[in-house]
């Protein structure tokens, strides 16, 4: 069972569990890729991470695309956790999808690097390089898009990676997932893409699953649009479609 609306210029798409939303949400990535690649030869992809991604993830990477014709960034990493830490995004997208379908081209954001700076202008000249085709991301429990919590989010952001301090809703959500056992082991900060950098792809596929993201999606989709929601922004995105469940479709 689905049931298709478009709401506020989004088409939403919600399912019975999140099993069917993920493949679906693959199912429209797939599409947004091999378009680009008919197109131009190539596709530029953006990978989301944490537990909303789990089902996409596994049904995008049983997709019979050339991956050799594909470059892949990510949205976010926490800042001064390795690579190897369980938390790592890095790490995720290496053992969830990267490492089995071997792209062309990965760019990881170095949450550990030594030079902030240095790491936010190489990251930002690299997207600037590679236009985005297809974004693929999540709404948080707080609104946010990518670590764009909404004491943060700027929707005019002139960069397109920036470090920003994380606030407690957000650093509240990585302990219910279980990425870290405490608060104080949550990472402080993070490495994000800006809004400005996820305005920017030509198309976002956002899935969202689990009924304690449903008052963040019904903020989304009805609240005005304002900062103290950030996803609400993508109300103003020219091809943006939203992929929810039962749950976390419970408050539309």
């Amino acid at each position: 069972m689905k049931t298709d609306l478009i709401i506020e210029n989004i088409p939403v798409s919600i399912y019975e569990n999140p099993d069917a939303m993920g493949s679906a949400a693959a199912d429209f990535v797939e599409r947004k890729v091999k378009e680009a690649i008919d197109l131009k030869g190539y596709a530029n992809l953006i990978l989301a991470t944490g537990s909303s991604q789990f089902t996409f993830l596994e049904a995008f990477k049983e997709k019979e695309i050339d991956w050799q014709k594909i470059t892949v960034f990510h949205l976010d990493e926490y800042r001064g956790i390795p690579e190897k830490h369980p938390a790592s995004f890095r790490r995720y997208l290496k053992e969830r999808i990267l490492d089995e379908v071997a792209p062309k081209k990965i760019y990881f954001l170095n949450g550990d690097a030594e030079d902030v700076e240095q790491e936010i202008r190489r990251y930002s000249n690299a997207l600037q390089k590679h236009p985005i085709d297809i974004a693929c991301i999540g709404i948080g429990e707080n609104g946010h898009i990518a670590f764009n919590d909404p004491p943060v989010a700027d929707f005019n952001d002139p960069k397109l990676v920036k470090l920003v301090t994380l606030d407690e809703a957000c650093k509240n959500q990585q302990i219910n997932e279980g990425w870290f056992p405490t608060m104080e082991d949550v990472p402080k900060q993070a490495l994000t893409l800006t809004i400005t950098a996820i305005l920017n792809c030509k198309a976002i596929s956002c899935v969202v699953p689990d009924e304690r993201k449903a008052r963040a999606v019904h903020n989304a989709l009805y609240h005005p649009i304002s900062t103290e929601c950030p996803a609400t922004i993508l109300r103003k995105h020219p091809d943006t479609r939203l992929f929810l469940e039962r749950g976390s479709a419970s408050e539309i």
